[in-house]
């Protein structure tokens, strides 16, 4: 299935994919702090932000830390500030804008919950790949060429 066409590319990376890990939350990004701070090797977090263009999600602290813990990267159903820092970091990001203001830490969200936007559903453990040309996912998979 592929995403209707209304992410950015933010991150240093410009393309990548990987095993699904949904979170749901609205202008809290506490689960998001959380997860990045986990080992992520070939997954991404796929946030549900439910499309706020109030808050972030993401800045540049929560990014570095999801690259060091191997993340491939975010796609972010919301917003994302400190864009600069995170177009340096070695992780994929796609979000609808950016925001500069932080979210509220109230510890609210769902983990590895079914999330529906951009016409699709995510189930964790699906895959999902991202590039400048846009996002799809798959329920397994898939065998890119060499």
């Amino acid at each position: 299935q592929v995403l209707e066409p209304m992410f950015s590319n933010f991150g240093g990376r410009d393309s990548f994919g990987g095993e699904i890990v949904t979170i749901k939350c609205f202008e809290d990004n506490s689960l998001v702090k959380e997860q990045a701070e986990l080992k992520g090797n070939g997954k991404v977090l796929v946030v549900d932000g439910g499309g706020s263009l109030r808050r972030a999600l993401l800045g540049d602290m929560i990014a570095e830390k999801a690259a060091k813990n191997g993340w491939e990267g975010l796609v972010i159903y919301g917003c994302i500030r400190d864009v600069d820092v995170i177009a340096q970091t070695d992780l994929g990001v796609q979000a609808l804008a950016s925001h500069p203001m932080k979210t509220e830490k109230r510890g609210l969200g769902d983990l590895n919950v079914p999330v529906t936007f951009a016409g699709v559903t995510f189930h964790p453990g699906h895959y999902i790949y991202a590039d400048n040309n846009g996002v799809i996912i798959s329920p397994s998979p898939l065998q890119m060429p060499e």
